[in-house]
Order: structure tokens, then sequence, then C-alpha cells
């Protein structure tokens, strides 16, 4: 009947054929076993009248069968002719009359009685069948064995059989509908004869309707709003109706199956989604084709707009800012966040910066060596293709959701959005196709990715390619050589100054001159700064404990450099290494037409200058000079600010010029072999110094005593020389293995490393380098340069130096300091041992700068242009010979060996 509230349940009743009896359909009280012809009876007039209209005769209804009623049931075909259902049922074999006889029968015989009319015409059709041998009188009816999912046969194993047989497409009969979205299936496909006549449980793809609740559970559950009117909508399109159905695979358990069932006339999940009676489950969703989810998509959405029943109380999402982001990315932080810099806006402050992430789009998380934790497979990968397709461009980002992030003991409102790079219109889909990224889960509601179903269907395709992150191989993520360590920077010095020009990629800015970069050829990370810059410092970073002022414009100049310099692909020249390891030389940025040296682009926006002391020696470029001055005269940048008078440009030049001096010196270690300590022959501070060491040792014996282990400090050291261990004095120069520390005796200039709980003692008070300096000087042969001890070539010009002058006394031409190195002559006689090593090929001579620069530091530079004209001679010599260092021809001038 119809429903008499549009809200309320339409009446229902259960009809049973007036003195008629089928055959006992399979259950569980026969053995899951049909009496003969039971189906085909069932299915006969399911066919018949399942969702047709029909009209009824009650003839009676019995006292404890709650709403059963018997009578008749009708058909009245488009030409208007009613037929009985229970003589056409009885006719075609599929059931036999239930008529009780009774002794008066034969003696009345009215045939106007409609009851025993009904009744002889019930025989007659019997009789009728049984002469036909039709239906369950047929020489072998049909006698079907119900399988059921779990006990007979796996869910799985009927997918997997189903897609492989028919692309996923099996026919089946809706037996009940639990609720809107979950049903028993029938199957009665003859195609798939090993589950035929099974049940299995489908659960509707890519939907989830209300669910009844379970009042025999302790305490009872209610159904919630609209499970009623979900499973009624169902039912009056479903239930026992013989439909195809699209199986896309099973729940998390595997008990049940995903399907899409096929009406014809529609698509029954879209129809709930529309009729706001259920609500779109993401999890099945990621099962089925992505052919079919634009249309679900679109039903729930207009059910949301409209409040539509599950909807009714539904608000949507405001976001705090813009729904629309354009600009340019300044960084990429991770595999799937990013900063951007919006259009319009000047970069004069961090704060300017929008940080955003994609949306509903996994990147693998990178390390973080603080607590341990390493990068997860892929994670450099992902990000260095995300800063490859959007660094530096102009990008535009389509807010889809905002979250609130847990940063610290505070939260960060963070916008995630699809983001657009030129033709690209995804670019989360990019990382998700490549297998970088994968998709996130969402719970059923949450708000997610407008493009999701693409990231998804994009992350199924990377599954079955196996690419990235859903391969089968082991990943190997090769190691990085970091050069971050002072030590390991100067030993791998050599071979990138010998590289005339590296490719790199800068991974951090510490200020405008400055920068922490990758070398893909060298496999490694250094930190680099442009050749004779001086940078202002900035700000701290938030959280920084470093306690320096920021100077002015240093900011400014940070923000240049990650402008035009932060994760873009430059280009470097290293000439030489710092003692704290950074490594020095020119940089260019761009590329083609806007190809340009960077430091000096620096410097004339007035964001650096040129160190002073670089300018005196003559070492500045002159492009950096010029650069200087042109931001002078438009007083740019720190020239804006009034400049503090240097205390070196108050000093007269003339007073810092030295005179060059003779002395008679004596070597006392060999540091390479342009490099050693010498002390000065009757310099009676050696010998006090000595005395005093001896005196030292005998008062406090050789064991150790506790004493302040800091950098720079100068103790007394254990050390035995040959003749038994003694105390000398020493400077810590560094931390060594544990336990252990680099130490150099200062009166003598060699150095080792020593255990600290067994090697040093503090010093006496009148033993310290202020009141007796230290004896041992260190000194380098002017104008010559020599390959460092790793190569055959520099350990052969150590052992020419100790040949030559070793336990010799030599006489030393002093000339200037360079770095707190002296620049010596030294002569054995008549003979140079500077022009000694160039000459056989195992030294060379340096560039002019630095000629010009020792020039600049003395007095009378005679001398030294006489030493560089000989060195050059000898040098020509030596390299036209093909001796020492030239035995392979021209070395050129970024040779290793400077």
């Amino acid at each position: 009947g119809k429903a008499t509230n549009p809200d309320a349940r339409p009446p229902e009743v259960v009809f049973t054929f007036e003195k008629v009896s089928a055959p006992r359909i399979a259950s569980k009280g026969n053995n899951n076993k049909d009496e003969p012809g039971a189906f085909l009876a069932r299915e006969w007039l399911r066919n018949r009248c399942v969702g047709k209209s029909v009209s009824f005769e009650t003839r009676k209804q019995g006292a404890t069968a709650g709403d059963r009623v018997y009578g008749l049931l009708f058909m009245t075909d488009e030409a208007g002719n009613k037929s009985n259902l229970a003589l056409e049922c009885i006719q075609k074999g599929f059931a036999i009359p239930k008529i009780q006889k009774n002794d008066n029968d034969d003696e009345v015989a009215d045939s106007d009685d409609p009851a025993k009319q009904y009744e002889r015409e019930l025989l007659a059709v019997l009789e009728e069948a049984k002469q036909g041998k039709v239906g369950i009188h047929a020489e072998v009816p049909l006698v079907r064995s119900i399988k059921n999912a779990g006990d007979d046969f796996k869910t799985i194993s009927l997918v997997e059989t189903v897609k492989k047989a028919t692309k996923g497409t099996i026919t089946c009969v809706i037996e009940y509908c639990f609720d809107g979205s979950r049903y028993r299936c029938h199957i009665t496909d003859p195609a798939f004869e090993d589950y035929q006549y099974g049940n299995f449980t489908l659960l509707l793809g890519g939907v989830a309707a209300p669910r009844f609740g379970n009042p025999r559970m302790d305490p009872p559950t209610s159904s919630e709003p609209y499970a009623d009117e979900a499973r009624q909508f169902v039912e009056f399109r479903l239930l026992q109706r013989e439909l195809e159905i699209t199986l896309h695979g099973t729940d998390m358990s595997g008990v049940c199956a995903v399907g899409t069932v096929h009406h014809p006339r529609g698509n029954i999940a879209v129809e709930l989604l529309k009729n706001g009676i259920a609500k779109m489950s993401e999890w099945s969703v990621r099962l089925m084709d992505i052919s079919l989810i634009p249309a679900l998509r679109a039903a729930e959405i207009g059910a949301k707009r409209t409040n539509l029943k599950v909807w009714t109380n539904y608000v949507p999402p405001q976001l705090a800012g813009a729904s629309e982001i354009i600009g340019t990315v300044i960084e990429v932080l991770t595999g799937d966040t990013l900063s951007i810099l919006p259009s319009g806006e000047t970069y004069d402050s961090e704060s300017k910066l929008r940080k955003v992430s994609l949306a509903s789009v996994r990147a693998p998380r990178a390390g973080n060596e603080k607590i341990g934790r390493a990068d997860e497979n892929y994670a450099v990968e992902c990000k260095s293709k995300l800063r490859i397709l959007i660094i530096g461009k102009s990008v535009k980002v389509t807010v889809n959701y905002e979250r609130d992030i847990p940063m610290g003991p505070n939260t960060e409102t963070r916008q995630f959005g699809t983001l657009a790079v030129g033709r690209r219109v995804d670019i989360g889909e990019v990382l998700v196709t490549e297998g970088l990224a994968t998709t996130q889960r969402h719970r059923d509601g949450d708000q997610k990715s407008a493009r999701y179903d693409m990231l998804v269907a994009a992350e199924t395709a990377a599954k079955a390619a196996k690419k990235g992150l859903h391969s089968t191989k082991e990943y190997k993520g090769g190691a990085i050589n970091d050069l971050a360590d002072p030590r390991k920077a100067k030993a791998y010095s050599e071979t990138l100054m010998r590289s005339k020009s590296l490719k790199g990629i800068t991974e951090y800015v510490f200020n405008g001159a400055r920068f922490r970069m990758f070398l893909p050829s060298e496999n490694c990370y250094i930190t680099f700064s442009p050749n004779s810059l001086r940078c202002p410092q900035p700000s701290p970073n938030p959280g920084s404990r470093s306690g320096k002022p920021s100077e002015p414009f240093g900011d400014e100049s940070k923000r240049h450099a990650r402008l035009t310099v932060l994760q873009r692909n430059c280009e470097i020249a290293c000439t030489g290494v710092t003692n704290g390891g950074v490594m020095t030389g020119t940089m260019y940025i761009g590329s083609g037409a806007l190809r340009r040296d960077y430091g000096t682009e620096l410097v004339s926006l007035g964001f650096a200058s040129v160190d002073q002391r670089k300018i005196e020696y003559g070492e500045a470029p002159k492009s950096l000079i010029d650069a200087q001055l042109a931001a002078q005269s438009k007083k740019s940048g720190i020239w804006s600010v009034e400049q503090p008078i240097s205390t070196r440009e108050q000093t007269p030049k003339s007073n810092s010029k030295r005179k060059e001096e003779a002395v008679r010196i004596a070597l006392s270690e060999i540091v390479s072999g342009n490099q050693f300590f010498f002390r000065v022959i009757g310099d009676e501070a050696a010998r006090a110094i000595d005395e005093s060491m001896k005196i030292f040792t005998s008062t406090n014996g050789t064991d150790s005593a506790e004493c302040e282990v800091k950098t720079g400090n100068v103790v007394a050291a254990l050390f035995d020389d040959g003749n038994g261990k003694s105390w000398y004095r020493a400077k810590i120069m560094e931390r060594a293995e544990k336990g252990c520390v680099k130490v150099l005796f200062i009166d003598h200039g060699n150095s080792i490393s020593v255990p600290v709980a067994s090697h040093l003692r503090p010093l006496d008070m009148t033993l310290g380098i202020k009141e007796v300096p230290a004896v041992a000087k260190e000194a380098e042969l002017a104008l010559t340069l020599v390959r460092s001890l790793s190569e055959d070539e520099g350990i052969e010009a150590a052992q020419m130096l100790q040949h030559l002058g070793w336990g010799k006394e030599l006489t030393a031409h002093i000339h200037c300091d360079i770095e707190n190195k002296l620049q010596l002559t030294l002569m054995d006689g008549d003979k140079n041992l500077n022009n000694q090593l160039v000459a056989d090929g195992l030294a060379r001579v340096v560039k002019q700068y630095i000629i010009n620069s020792m020039l600049s530091k003395v007095s009378d530079g005679n001398s030294i242009v006489k030493l560089g004209k000989d060195l050059q001679k000898s040098q020509e010599n030596a390299r036209r010979s093909r001796i020492g260092i030239w035995r392979y021809g021209d070395i050129g001038d970024d040779d290793e060996a400077e």
C-alpha cells in the first residue's frame, strides 16, 4: 500500500496463497538444502510479481499469524485480463493444492460455493501440471544446495575469480537489506558454477548509509537518524531483484565484498547520496574505478548544499585565510610543504611568507639527527623533485582546507591546497604518479583535496607500475659525505679546487654570503662563501641560542640570498678553504644571458662589503672593488648608514711595514714541503724555557693533574722524545677521538693527539705564554707553493726540505708575515732552499697578487722582487724538463697546489 505520511513506512503484510503449498526453500533448518523444485518456484513468483502492481482478496487471517493473511493474489495484464497467481503457480508445477477432504464432500456438490469452485480449479490445474510433468512433477526437479561465504568459500576468492572472468561483473539476487548500503546477495549467474547459489554480504561501494542499532546489546544501541528511510529506499528498488553487480574488492577483514549495483534506471549509490540518506565512504571509494566517482561526489555536494536529511546540521568549513594564493615559491621545506611569497607583497619580512602544504598528499618524512631518526625512504628524492618543479616559479594554490598543526607548545594554522604550476594543474599528482608520495587516508567527513579521486587513481597506477615507494626492490639511498667538519673539509678541499667548475644546489642560507651547498658530482655537502666578502650579521633564527645581535642590512642581505640563491642551481669555483672548513671561491647564478657573479651582485646592492684586508693585499678582484665604489656612490644598503672609522685606516701604512732581517735558525718541525717551525739560535728564551720545563718535570713527576681542557688554552703535556717522558708547554688545538685532544707543542712545533686523563696538567703561572712567548716560530718558504702530504709530490717536497735543512744552522731572511706565518728565504751558505725546491719541480711560484701583498708589507721589496724573478726562472726550467709536479705537463692556475 501507500504511506499516509511521506516520512512513514508504508504498511506491509505477509501474504500466503490460500490452500496452496509450495516446496520449502533452503535454510538452516533443513541444512541449507531446497526441497525439490523449491528454488524454481520461488524464482517464478519473484520474476512474476516483484516490483509490479497486484490486487489481492483476503479470505482469512490466522489468529496467531500476526500480519500474515491468506487469500488470492491477482495480476492484470495490458489487455485487462486478470489472472489468479495461485492457480498459475500450480499449473506451472511450482506448488500443489492443500485441500482437506471432508466426509460430506461427495454428498455436497454445490457448484455455486466460491470456496468449492476454487478447490476444483486447483485440482484441475494440478492434474494438468502432472500430465505435463512440469516443475516439481518433473522426473528430476532441481534441488539447490546453498553455499555461504566464509563457510564454503572465501569472499576474496570470489572477487578475484569474477574480476578475471568478466572484469568484475556477476549476476545476483538481492535477498536482504541490512541497511541502505549493506545487502545479502545470492549468486544466480550460471557462468560461475563453483559459486552458483552462494550467498555473500555486499557493501555498496563509495557510500555508507546510517546504521541500525542493536537492542540486544548491553546497553542497547539506537539506530542512526534516517537508517530506516535509507533501507526502505533500497528495498523498494533492489530487494528481490536480479541485478548485475561489479565487485571492486573486499573490506579489511576480507569478509564482505565491495561493489557497485547496476540498476536499469541508474546507480543506487548516487541516488542514496542525492537524497541525503547516505554519505561517501572514503576507504571503499579507493577500491572503485575512477570513472564512477565524480557522480558520487557531485551527488553528495548537492545534498550538502541543500542540507538534506543526514546533512541537516552541516555547515561548510570556513577558511581563516584566502581561498586562493598566487605567488612565488621561496623555499621547499619538505616533500609536501613550501613557503610562498604572495604576488604584490614585498619580501621585507619572513612574516610575509605563507606556508602551504599539498592537500591530501603525504610525502616521506625527513629525519632528525637530534633524536636519531633517519629519513624515510624516498624523502630526499621527493623533496628534490618538488624543488625542481616549483622553486622560484609563479604558482597558484587553491586552498581546500585548513588544519591546526602542533608546533612545540603552540599550534599553527596550516593551509592545504592544490598547487598548480604552468600546465601542471596538480603538482601533488605528479609526485604521487612517480611513486614519491602517497595519498592521505582521510576519515569519512574530513575535508580533502578537490582532486582527491585523481590522486587515488595516480597512486593506484604507481602501485601497479611498482614505482618508487611501491617498488618491491630494496631501497638504496646513497650516503652523502658531509664536509661540515673542518678537518674533513680541508682534506677534501684540494679535490674541489682541482675542479674548475662545479654544479651545486644551495640547501641553506646562513647569511647573505654563506651557504650550505650540495655538490651532486662530488656527492657531498659543503659550507661555501664567495671570496673577499664581508656580509652583515642577520638576526638569529627563532629559537636559536645564538645571542649575536643583527647588524644593519643583515636581514636584507639574507633575504636577498633566500630569494635568489636558496635551493637554486648554481655554479661555483673553489679556490680556498678557511680554518673553519668553509670553502671559498666564485659563485655564479642564473643561466644564459642572466648568468651573473653573485658576489658582485651582492656588493653592488650594498648587502656586502669587500674585505679591506683583501683590498690592501691586492687580492680583491677589480669587479668587486668597482661594484663597491658604485654602491658607495649611490649610498645603497650598508652604505646608507654612517660607517665607523677604521683604526686600520687611521694608522699610517709606513708604521706597519716591516724591515727585512736575517737571523740564524734551526728547524724544529717540518709540517710540509714549505711550512715548518724554527728556533732562533742563541735565543735565551729557548734556553730558559727548556731548563724550566726540566725543573717542572722533576718537581711534578709524570703524573697528570686536572686542568681546564678548552681549545686555545696552554697547558703542560707529556711527550717522549726518546729519552723518557717529560712535560712540555702545549696549546690545545681541538678535541680528537673520545677522551683525547690534539695539542701543539709551542716551543718545538710538533703536534700530537694525547689522552686528557693521563697526559695533561696545568702549567705554573710563571710558565705562561704571556710571561714567556712561544719559542718555536711558524714560517713558510716565501713565494712558494707545494702539494699536500696526501700526494707523492707533497711527500717528496717535505723530504727534500728535511734533506736540505734539518739539523743545520741556516740563515733566514724574514720578509714579513701572512696569516701569522713568517715568510722566509732560507739560505744554507750560498744555497737558496726556496729556489732549490722550485728548481727540482717540487714547488711552484705563487700568483702575482700574493707577491704584491708581500711587497705592500715591507719597507724595501727589492729582495722579494729578486727572489720572485729567480724562482720564475727556476720554475720555467723545471717545467721544460718535465720534473716533479711538471712531469705530466702544465698544471694550470686552478691546480690543487694553490
